[in-house]
């Protein structure tokens, strides 16, 4: 599995962005998803994670409530939507796809990686 993250940027302090993963097989329709962020210096932190079939979501307590995960199955493509942004969330995002149908938030839990894009928030 192949996996294409797009959507970074820079933006503003209260402001939105949304954050898209490509995958390059069907297989995507058969796994839990997940983004996850890492600051450099800092270890890769979970953010959301999303199960097969998009019925079950997690967050991370620093993003709940702001950010919504999100798939659709039929275009291969996993989701990010992130509002109420904060200087804080500035870290580059990765899309992972996990090793089970379920939503998780272990980084061993997860299997294949994209490159990441970059998000940088703006005070």
């Amino acid at each position: 599995v192949q996996l294409q993250a797009s959507g970074g940027g820079l933006v503003q302090a209260g402001g939105s962005l949304r954050l898209s993963c490509a995958a390059s097989r069907r297989t995507f329709s058969n796994n839990g998803m997940g983004w996850f962020r890492q600051v450099p210096g800092k270890e890769r932190e979970f953010v959301s994670a999303i199960s097969w079939s998009g019925s079950s979501t997690y967050y991370a307590d620093s993003v709940k409530g702001r950010f919504t995960i999100s798939r659709d199955n039929a275009k291969n493509t996993l989701y990010l939507e992130m509002n109420s942004l904060k200087p804080e969330d500035t870290a580059v995002y990765y899309c992972a796809a996990g090793r089970y149908g379920s939503a998780r938030s272990e980084l061993s839990e997860y299997h294949y990686w994209g490159q990441g894009t970059l998000v940088t928030v703006s005070s």
